[in-house]
């Protein structure tokens, strides 16, 4: 039904634009004079359609919100009275979606009560009143809405400026849906990170340098949840992966920007922002089944001991992943420097490769900056390549060859099976959480702080 009173709906606007454009023109004469308006016509039927679906929206949106609060309501006040007064909030919840499940005709695994079969005939009643109710609620409005619009037009009604107010009023919802989502994500992980600082001392697990978390049915803090291995194998993964990514990108990228034929470059770039696009998955079984025994027989023919599954394993494949972001964003910023510095740096007599490092490196130098921050926030947040790469052994050491474990690793670790989301053993997961989240912060403002200073300098 929903389905349905949306594509009415839809039709419905599409109708209202039409005749508020035909209105438009018919004001504008035989000759379609659109001077004598204050708007163009597509204006005055942008606006009729805003006006007949704008209310009509919120009012379906609203009443589906609303919906399902007063039909389970409804299934309670039909229930046996001394039996809601029994039962706790979790059995009266069992039993309402019980009553809902035989409501819309899926039914229950075992045999239905008298007083749930009676609940979900009360229920499927309004259900269905409800639904035909909204249908003829959003409809009238959406009509009512064009009518009352239609006869708005006149030759001075200043439609465009309403159009506008309505495109900026929505483009700042959108932006503030954005930060909402942000500050709702940072909120929850700093509540479930508080609750977790209650079972574990914050100097424990940020200077601790054991990882070895127990899991008891007390709830209790049993183990060590020292945080400094798991970030030690974060930064070691992700600087071998930088080392990899940065150097071979931001070459990729000269090449391509100075030195490539517009042909080469025209099949080339696709093809390297190829790599973008596959799954993470896909990397990870490369680096478990391809790279992994490569470097072990490599090592071994070397008289190096190397592991299948290393920081090494899991950075050159993260590395060669964000490969793109490196080299795409840093060609695209190369190309935007002004073609006028490299004559002038020519003119001067400076060669080619001089002119690269002296003028147009520095001049792209904060879109450059930009790509390795998004290199760098992308090794560290990566999860899938670790989980199958990386080997999983929260030790603290600075061997590259052996196995490590990762904060996303470890979020992933904590959070897999059935696990209860009130003990430490889950919480700890939100904690690792909001520190990934500072470090990121940290940096961008590091990146923000080298990009103004070398820019004054370029200035």
């Amino acid at each position: 039904m929903n389905l349905l009173l949306l594509g009415i709906l839809l039709a419905i606007i599409a109708i209202a634009y039409q005749l508020g454009l035909s209105r438009s023109q018919q004001l504008a004469g035989q000759g379609k004079n659109t001077a004598m308006l204050n708007s163009r016509p597509g204006y005055y039927g942008a606006m009729v359609a805003l006006w007949c679906g704008i209310p009509a929206f919120f009012i379906f949106l609203l009443w589906s919100l609303v919906e399902p609060v007063i039909l389970k309501q409804l299934v309670v006040y039909h229930l046996p009275g001394q039996m809601v007064a029994d039962m706790d909030q979790a059995s009266l919840s069992i039993v309402v979606d019980r009553v809902q499940a035989l409501a819309s005709g899926f039914g229950v695994s075992d045999t239905p009560q008298a007083y749930e079969l009676s609940a979900a005939e009360q229920m499927a009643r309004m259900l269905s009143i409800s639904s035909y109710a909204k249908l003829v609620v959003v409809i009238s409005a959406a009509v009512a809405g064009l009518v009352w619009a239609k006869r708005r037009i006149t030759k001075q009604l200043r439609a465009r400026h309403q159009v506008e107010k309505v495109i900026n009023i929505s483009l700042a919802l959108c932006s503030g849906v954005a930060i909402l989502t942000t500050l709702g994500i940072v909120m929850s992980m700093f509540g479930e990170a508080m609750r977790f600082f209650s079972f574990v001392s914050p100097i424990d697990f940020f200077f601790g340098t054991e990882w070895n978390p127990g899991f008891s049915s007390s709830g209790d803090a049993e183990g060590s949840y020292g945080l400094l291995p798991l970030l030690w194998g974060t930064v070691m993964v992700s600087a071998i992966a930088l080392l990899v990514a940065v150097p071979i990108g931001l070459m990729i990228a000269i090449y391509l920007a100075e030195y490539a034929s517009p042909r080469f470059r025209a099949w080339v770039k696709p093809i390297i922002e190829v790599l973008a696009g596959i799954p993470t998955i896909v990397y990870g079984v490369f680096a478990l089944m391809i790279l992994g025994p490569f470097l072990k027989s490599l090592g071994a023919m070397l008289g190096v001991d190397i592991n299948a599954t290393s920081a090494l394993t899991a950075g050159v494949v993260m590395g060669i992943m964000i490969i793109p972001f490196v080299s795409s964003l840093s060609d695209d910023i190369i190309t935007q420097v002004p073609r006028a510095l490299r004559d002038g740096s020519l003119g001067l007599g400076a060669t080619k490769s001089e002119t690269i490092r002296q003028v147009v490196l520095p001049a792209a130098l904060p879109g450059i900056m930009g790509a390795f921050l998004l290199a760098a926030s992308r090794a560290i947040g990566e999860t899938m390549i670790v989980v199958l790469a990386a080997g999983n052994s929260p030790i603290l050491h600075a061997n590259p060859l052996e196995a490590v474990s990762t904060v996303t690793m470890t979020i992933v670790n904590q959070l897999t099976g059935d696990t209860d989301f009130a003990s430490p053993q889950a919480l700890v997961a939100f904690a690792l959480g909001l520190t990934l989240f500072v470090i990121t912060l940290g940096l961008n403002i590091i990146a923000l702080i080298i990009v103004r200073k070398y820019r004054e300098q370029y200035d």
